[in-house]
């Protein structure tokens, strides 16, 4: 077998091993959020509408999926706090929530140097509407649109 032909058969092992690694991995890498679909939504210590509530929360709060079980999911929410909540109950990762120690500036352009059009606390809700980088375009209920770095955000995806 010549040089070129034994390397060749061998880099395409390589290729086909890397992807299926790749492929196998990569799912498992991929969290899933949802956001609550309407207010006063109970999330439950156990997947049973019979199980005490742990806390009540209302809509577009955004939650991370942790596992599946039947119509229920195990959910964490932006301070580490899990339950179960019914999968009706929960829809579209379209939200995020301020996860700064304070507050936050949100700016007219996806930059520092852009103007700061509104002073955000911690824990407030706003819409996603787009992305620019490591910049999120969101919106504010109040109808406020700015921008705000995603490290200061939860999911900052």
């Amino acid at each position: 077998m010549s040089f070129y032909k034994y390397l060749r058969s061998h880099t395409r092992t390589l290729i086909v091993a890397g992807a299926t690694c790749l492929a196998l991995t990569s799912p498992a890498l991929a969290a899933e959020y949802v956001s609550v679909s309407k207010d006063k939504v109970n999330v439950r210590q156990e997947p049973d509408t019979g199980s005490s509530v742990y806390m009540e929360l209302f809509q577009g709060y955004p939650l991370e999926v942790l596992k599946k079980q039947g119509e229920w999911s195990q959910i964490r929410d932006y301070e580490g706090d899990s339950g179960w909540i019914h999968n009706t109950l929960v829809g579209k990762n379209d939200t995020v929530i301020i996860n700064a120690k304070k507050s936050v500036n949100m700016r007219s352009g996806p930059s520092t140097d852009a103007a700061i059009v509104a002073d955000v606390e911690r824990g407030v809700i706003m819409t996603k509407i787009g992305q620019d980088g490591k910049w999120i375009k969101l919106k504010h209920s109040s109808g406020t649109v700015g921008w705000i770095y995603s490290p200061l955000l939860w999911p900052n995806s």
